[in-house]
């Protein structure tokens, strides 16, 4: 086989990218795809969620030929070189490999006979699932290992889980739906204070990731697909808590005092 063949070029990854996020379901303006085009042979190709302020450092520390940008938006033209391209998906990505109805954390979860819990513009937001029965305590120590910490927990009443609900949102409505549907513990981002008086009324357990600690899961998660796409494809990933900050997360816990 000639090394023309074995070529990667942006356009192919975007090609994958379309077909993995599903982009058709989204508005045109929040489909993502090719940010700043490139002829250039792909080889090893950086992934991040934004541009920091050490970027070209880092593009060049790792001899990157293309970039994926989350959040592309604030990236200026001398933080790489021209014939850098980037790829960038927003929208797509924080639905398709966040929190929300996400077939890659599901696996992780080990979680069956998944539902859709939660719809926006006729998109999953959120996903019901049974899993191994197990405790609240052991399902929280697995959440942690897998998103490398968290940010609250509120404890469940039951001391057994068997069936959990990830969703990328956290209102009064989900929740009880959640809990009417059978969910012992509700996975989320970001706890939302206003969802408070139903949690109370549920008796659910609660576990929120933190927000950008998902999105940095579904980064690494995203280099795994690609890797799985092309065996010659070198993916390096850049995960650090700050766009200005570069080291790894540090992780920490809260935890919000249940019921009385």
């Amino acid at each position: 086989m000639t090394s023309e063949c074995n070529s990667i070029v942006i356009e192919d990854i975007v090609e994958f990218l379309n077909r993995l996020f599903a982009v058709e379901r989204f508005p045109a303006s929040e489909r993502g795809g090719v940010y700043l085009p490139s002829l250039r042979p792909v080889r090893r190709l950086g992934l991040a969620l934004e541009p920091g302020m050490q970027l070209q450092e880092w593009v060049r520390a790792q001899r990157l030929d293309a970039l994926f940008l989350h959040r592309p938006w604030k990236l200026e033209a001398a933080q790489i070189p021209p014939d850098i391209g980037v790829i960038s998906y927003h929208l797509p990505f924080d639905e398709c490999l966040t929190m929300g109805f996400n077939f890659r954390l599901a696996q992780v979860l080990n979680m069956s006979s998944l539902e859709v819990l939660g719809e926006k513009d006729n998109r999953a937001i959120g996903m019901l699932g049974e899993i191994p029965t197990q405790s609240f305590t052991g399902l929280c120590s697995c959440v942690t290992q897998i998103f490398g910490g968290q940010e609250q927990i509120y404890l469940a009443v039951q001391t057994d889980v068997k069936r959990i609900a990830v969703v990328g949102a956290m209102t009064d409505l989900l929740i009880r739906e959640a809990a009417v549907r059978g969910a012992g513990v509700y996975i989320t981002g970001q706890f939302r204070q206003p969802a408070l008086e139903a949690m109370r009324d549920s008796k659910m357990g609660a576990i929120a990731i933190g927000h950008r600690r998902s999105e940095v899961w579904g980064l690494r998660a995203l280099a795994g697909l690609l890797r799985e796409r092309w065996f010659s494809l070198e993916v390096i990933t850049l995960t650090v808590l700050g766009a200005t900050c570069w080291q790894f997360m540090i992780n920490y816990f809260v935890i919000i005092q249940t019921y009385i």
